[in-house]
């Protein structure tokens, strides 16, 4: 697997049918398809991620023999934490050692920025994802219920891994 970062609007445009994707397949059961809409819209449009890649997010486009199988989002936070916002692979490439790969890069990368922990947050029904997390030595350390507008709100766990 290559792991690119994302330079130029074609990676984020990429990014954008990954997203399409991938998250109505797996979140329309989880959170419904009106929220689905609503979230894409408003964190993984063309222009949404090119504002975050403004403000200190790096994203990354996973590959695959030679196809994009995923992607992911990062932000250091305050120098002392990776925090890891995104983080989607397709259907069919899941359950292959693509998201241990991925695991492996992010901690290599934090460590290389002297980081001390990589954090995330994780929908509170998404039991696939979290049993994952806690395989790969995250803690869940709380609950965070976020207003996201629209009358959608986001329910999630807080996990965190110490490096």
């Amino acid at each position: 697997m290559l792991i690119i970062k994302i330079t130029n609007d074609k990676q984020i445009a990429e990014v954008v049918q990954l997203a399409l994707i991938i998250w109505h397949e797996y979140f329309t059961p989880i959170i419904g398809k009106d929220q689905v809409e609503y979230m894409l819209d408003k964190y993984q449009s063309k222009e949404s991620i090119a504002q975050q890649i403004k403000m200190g997010y790096d994203y990354y486009l996973l590959y695959e023999n030679p196809s994009s199988i995923g992607y992911l989002g990062i932000k250091i936070i305050e120098g002392e934490e990776l925090f890891l916002s995104k983080f989607y692979i397709l259907a069919e490439h899941r359950h292959k050692g693509f998201g241990k790969q991925t695991f492996n890069f992010l901690e290599q990368l934090a460590l290389k920025k002297n980081l001390k922990k990589i954090s995330l947050t994780v929908n509170k029904y998404n039991a696939e994802a979290i049993i994952a997390y806690q395989h790969l030595g995250f803690a869940n350390v709380g609950s965070i219920i976020q207003d996201i507008g629209n009358g959608f709100i986001m329910d999630d766990y807080k996990m965190e891994k110490i490096l």
